[in-house]
């Protein structure tokens, strides 16, 4: 008894809650009861008040259900409402604070780039992706170093071929060692030697003779590049004091590398790094022996320059090339002029 005393007080609390549905569902179970009760036992006035009982009942159970759902609708009202009225018309704005936090979070780390002043190149790898970033779409370029290699090689070609595509403006700056000056050639070329004496990536070793073919080399190159290309503007300085440096500066970035093929060192456009190296290469420039390339039409080269050519071009722009100089050192000037051996190539 107390078994059934205390089911009872737990199921009263869920009757009152629903006690439409639990009349609904006694009378079912009384309906369904009387229907499958044989008919013999009312006899035939039973049987009519059976019927009535069954149809009266159904009558009432269908209310019940009625009614339960309107009480549940009810109940459902507020909470859709809410959800309409809330979150839903909360939507938009939470939509635009997510696409403030995306415009946030963008300019943050453009601003974190911009305070990293210097990044380490690590590999050949990442210096050759490094200058291919930084040749893209470039409408400038400056060059500061020893004699301008990989400019003939790689760069100034590249960044020629991309102007003359696009049928753009394109600036070239270029300081080299000036090959007449005989102290500072054998200084770099001594400079090269104390690093290794084994030839480097071009198959060559540095003297002072080759210092000042490179040179050479890369003041033909300049006058070639200018006669075939009418929207370059380009600019050679020769410079008395040597570097252990080697700047390569575009519209987007600062390239800066040393001897080790595996080192460098780069840095963004508008950072502080980028800006200051940008005022020091234009100063740089600016005292160097300047090389009279508006002379360029003055003696056509050829595609492939003669010996002839490149004599009277030297001869012609006031740098002689010296009187030891056989054809087969013009020939030696042009060959790494045009076809320059990439010095980090593999």
């Amino acid at each position: 008894m107390a078994r059934f005393v205390w089911a009872m007080k737990r199921a009263a609390p869920w009757a009152a809650r629903n006690a439409d549905g639990a009349i609904a569902l006694i009378l079912a179970v009384v309906v369904g009861v009387l229907g499958i009760m044989p008919d013999e036992m009312f006899g035939k006035e039973g049987q009519d008040i059976q019927r009535q009982l069954v149809n009266a009942a159904t009558l009432v159970i269908l209310a019940l259900v009625a009614t339960a759902l309107l009480r549940d609708r009810l109940r459902q009202a507020p909470v859709e409402r809410t959800i309409t009225s809330g979150a839903l018309a909360e939507l938009p704005v939470r939509l635009a604070r997510m696409e403030q936090i995306e415009s946030l979070a963008h300019s943050t780390r453009r601003a974190l780039d911009a305070l990293q002043l210097v990044r380490v190149l690590g590999s050949r790898q990442e210096i050759a992706q490094s200058h291919a970033e930084a040749r893209k779409d470039t409408a400038r370029w400056s060059f500061k170093g020893g004699t301008g290699t990989y400019l003939r090689a790689v760069t100034l070609p590249l960044c020629v071929a991309a102007a003359r595509r696009d049928k753009r403006h394109l600036t070239v700056r270029v300081e080299v060692l000036d090959p007449a000056d005989a102290e500072v050639c054998e200084t770099y070329a001594h400079y090269r030697r104390s690093l290794s004496e084994s030839p480097d990536a071009t198959g060559e070793t540095w003297t002072t003779d080759r210092v000042r073919k490179e040179s050479y080399a890369t003041v033909l190159a300049a006058f070639w590049h200018r006669q075939r290309y009418g929207l370059l503007d380009i600019a050679v300085g020769l410079s008395a004091t040597m570097t252990t440096f080697r700047w390569d500066l575009s519209s987007t970035r600062l390239i800066m590398t040393v001897e080790d093929p595996n080192m460098a060192m780069t840095a963004l456009a508008g950072t502080f790094y980028y800006e200051n190296c940008d005022t020091e290469l234009r100063l740089s420039f600016e005292q160097a022996r300047r090389v009279p390339l508006e002379m360029y039409k003055k003696v056509p080269l050829s595609d492939e320059p003669t010996i002839e050519e490149v004599q009277e071009l030297f001869e012609h722009i006031g740098m002689p090339l010296p009187k030891s100089y056989d054809g087969r050192d013009v020939v030696d000037i042009a060959r790494k002029a045009l076809r320059a051996v990439d010095p980090y190539g593999p």
